[in-house]
């Protein structure tokens, strides 16, 4: 059986509607898949802390557009345009190279096996364990998707400018609550926002030509400074006071008018998602028992459509099977040419 053969049939297995999740999926086939993950985690926030931050924001843009499927992970195509590019996205996510590493340890060991969109939920699981924040189990058996849809990360993902109305809106649209929504916004206790996300906040509210009021005044100062007009936008600033340790500091934040974000603050101006925040503003068990649940609820969400376990996470295994042929026929060619 010749090389080509072989990885056809290895990439081009049976494809599968999703099994029902579950906690040590993984435990008979890849027992040590859960170590990898968090081992390439570690490294890489000793080498940029703010990668695993980075990193978590993907279950956020990946369940909500068709499912924890890893869509988000497929580059363009000359027929796809993937959701990279898509307006929440461009500019904005980050660090995609630390899932490659994760998929490039777990194929040495476990070749075929792991899936990216589990790897997406053990990484934010492990973004949240690494700065400090509760630990829980994962539920695991997902399958990656065969596409992705810009337009409909552009339909679903909200913008920085977004109120809590409008996230309400959203989550109810995942049977997720409200208290849902507040907690897991306060994933935002990690991690760093550009200007380009609250330019508007600063300078043009609501089209006022004035700052947004409830910015506290001596912190409002702070943003002028860090983002000032005509400043690069891709500029970044600190999502609340202590961006490298997960804890409620998010949430005093939002008490005392030092949201970074406008989506962020209106969860405290906003009458029906303003006592979550309080609670969790002086209860931060209260706040890491309710992100645990808003987050396994959130790994929950599925397409149902088949799927596939991919071999490298920015293409489907039929593409890069088209890639292999491509380059075997180049080889031919040119071995050819040569005799």
């Amino acid at each position: 059986m010749s090389s080509l053969l072989l990885l056809l049939l290895i990439l081009l297995l049976p494809l599968a509607i999703a099994e029902p999740l579950r906690p040590g999926f993984y435990a008979e086939t890849c027992p040590e898949a859960e170590l990898i993950v968090r081992d390439v985690m570690r490294k890489s926030m000793i080498r940029e802390p703010r990668s695993v931050a980075s990193v978590m924001r993907f279950q956020f843009h990946d369940c909500f557009v068709n499912g924890c499927d890893a869509s988000l992970l497929l580059d363009d195509t000359p027929t796809m345009l993937g959701e990279k590019l898509a307006l929440s996205n461009i500019n904005s996510l980050r660090s995609f190279e630390v899932v490659d590493e994760v998929k490039d340890a777990l194929e040495k060991v476990c070749p075929g096996v792991v899936s990216c969109a589990d790897i997406i939920i053990m990484a934010s699981r492990d973004a949240v364990v690494l700065t400090g924040g509760p630990n829980w189990e994962v539920k695991l058996g997902r399958k990656d998707s065969l596409t992705a849809s810009q337009e409909d990360s552009n339909n679903i993902m909200p913008s920085p400018r977004a109120n809590a109305s409008l996230l309400i809106n959203l989550f109810e649209r995942f049977n997720l609550s409200i208290k849902d929504l507040v907690a897991l916004s306060g994933t935002h206790s990690i991690g760093q926002g550009r200007c380009f996300s609250i330019m508007f906040r600063l300078y043009n509210q609501s089209g006022s030509g004035k700052p947004d009021p409830a910015i506290e005044p001596v912190y409002r100062e702070k943003l002028n400074q860090l983002c000032p007009v005509g400043v690069d936008e891709n500029v970044t600033g600190d999502l609340d006071a202590t961006p490298r340790i997960f804890d409620n500091q998010y949430f005093k934040d939002l008490v005392s008018g030092r949201g970074f974000l406008n989506s962020d603050q209106t969860l405290f101006t906003f009458p029906k998602t303003r006592n979550y925040v309080n609670l969790f503003s002086q209860n931060q068990l209260a706040f890491f028992e309710a992100v645990v649940e808003g987050m396994i609820k959130l790994g929950d969400l599925q397409s149902g459509r088949p799927g596939e376990i991919r071999r490298n996470c920015r293409i489907t295994n039929s593409q890069a099977m088209d890639l292999c042929s491509n380059v075997d026929g180049q080889r031919h060619i040119m071995l050819t040419e040569a005799v």
